[in-house]
């Protein structure tokens, strides 16, 4: 792929001092551009990384706003944290100045083949199994994106033979114009972000985005189980692979009486079986499913594949073990902020569990949620924190779940539910919700989970 964007000499705005913003700085200044990295915030306010620009060719302007510097720039590049208003649009477009979010940036930047993968849930886990699969092949890859490592310094890390995946959300597809994924993936849709997104057609939009640059020669991988990312078939320019947990598939991967195969060109192998896999859950299945179709298009062999299956343990705040005291086992699920998430994680408890739920409102309905905590026999308790803490409790009690309790911050949550729960049980911290209410991000609040649950049974904890 020929590189889409030239940027030496230009004067470029990066808008948002964050992980993404610095790294993007960092990129175009290593590629000859005059760059000037903006946040509204005030120095002593942001996240830290910026020493990271000293001695390069990046001015710093913090605590003012971007629009002083429309006059001087040829290009916005924007991170992903940030909601873009109308009225700023507006005076671009009047400039006849493009705007460009930081994954679009640096997936112009590369000639290296970028493996794309997006959805509601699962993404993390998809791309990080995809990553182990390349390594266990003796490739080179970059796990980047929303992952936590921006595009922008994979792109500036990596060798010339190196592959990018690439997770994908749904804020960055909203400045992804120029982005052309070798092979990319929509996992699944569920409500998500619709506070930002205004409906579900503009959600799903976005995530169909992934595919419109595609070719020919690239691959589509779309989940044949969920009715939403089936018809996005409809119009992709790619070539269609499927997978499925229910059906058989002609091009993909798909579970068969417990085994995982892969068809591709008329001819099929079994990889592995499902139980061999060590991450729980039938979700699980679907998305190494997906990483499975997507490794193989790029000729990573189905038996380092099957063995990469066998070995991968999981990512952090995914339905985490953390420990087990006094018979109860605890597991950090920090990542389900949605409820489809949380439902995903009461489906892989095996045991009565007292479930940690609530935080930052995205103007999501947790009816159904409530209604499968009901159906649910495992989920026995429910212990609410934060901003949607009421909100759910009565979407719980609607659906007749009435073993609702209420904990003014995670570390009460913790006590109250390491007192509800049984020997043989588990605790499961699944908020169903941001972490924007309380904390930076799902990581810090996760970790925050974790540390309270090691200090359980402590002298003084």
């Amino acid at each position: 792929m020929a590189r889409q964007l030239q940027v030496a000499g230009k004067r470029i705005l990066v808008m948002g001092a964050a992980r993404s913003g610095i790294a993007a700085a960092r990129l175009l200044a290593d590629r000859g551009a005059q760059v000037t990295l903006n946040d509204t915030k005030p120095a002593q306010e942001l996240p830290g990384g910026v020493e990271s620009l000293e001695g390069l060719a990046v001015g710093l302007r913090f605590g003012e706003g971007p629009d002083r510097f429309l006059h001087q720039t040829d290009l916005v590049v924007v991170s992903p944290g940030i909601l873009l208003s109308q009225a700023f649009l507006d005076k671009c477009a009047a400039l006849a100045l493009p705007v460009i979010g930081e994954l679009a940036l640096a997936a112009s930047l590369t000639d290296l083949p970028i493996l794309a993968v997006t959805g509601t849930n699962g993404k993390t886990t998809t791309v990080s199994l995809m990553g182990e699969m390349f390594r266990q092949a003796g490739r080179v890859v970059q796990v980047a994106g929303n992952v936590g490592f921006p595009l922008s310094a994979a792109v500036l890390k990596a060798g010339p033979e190196d592959v990018l995946v690439v997770e994908v959300s749904s804020f960055q597809l909203e400045t992804v114009q120029k982005i052309h994924p070798r092979a990319a993936t929509v996992l699944n849709i569920t409500p998500d972000h619709l506070n930002r997104h205004g409906s579900m057609e503009n959600y799903i939009a976005l995530k169909a985005r992934i595919f419109d640059n595609q070719t020919p020669a690239d691959l589509a991988v779309l989940n044949l189980d969920d009715p939403v990312t089936r018809a996005m078939a409809q119009g992709v320019p790619a070539q269609l692979a499927y997978f499925s947990v229910e059906q058989e598939v002609d091009a993909g991967a798909m579970l068969r009486k417990e085994e995982i195969i892969i068809r591709r060109n008329g001819q099929e192998r079994i990889i592995c079986p499902s139980r061999d896999l060590k991450l729980p859950g039938l979700h699980n299945v679907q998305n190494a499913l997906a990483a499975l179709i997507m490794a193989d298009f790029m000729g990573v062999p189905p038996q380092v594949a099957a063995y990469s299956l066998k070995v991968f343990q999981g990512v952090e705040h995914r339905i985490e073990f953390v420990r087990e005291l006094d018979g109860v086992a605890y597991y950090n699920d920090s990542k389900g902020t949605n409820p489809d998430a949380t439902i995903t994680a009461f489906k892989a408890m095996r045991a009565p569990t007292v479930v940690i739920l609530g935080g930052y409102d995205k103007r999501i309905s947790f009816s159904q949620m409530a209604k499968m905590a009901r159906e649910n026999r495992n989920i026995q308790e429910a212990v609410l924190i934060g901003q949607t803490a009421g909100e759910i409790a009565s979407a719980l009690q609607e659906a007749g779940f009435t073993a609702c309790r209420h904990a003014g911050t995670l570390d009460e949550a913790v006590s109250l539910a390491q007192s509800l729960a049984l020997p043989g049980g588990n605790v499961l911290f699944s908020p169903a919700c941001a972490s924007f209410d309380q904390f930076k991000d799902y990581e810090e609040r996760g970790r925050i989970f974790k540390q309270l649950v090691m200090a359980l049974g402590a002298p003084g904890g």
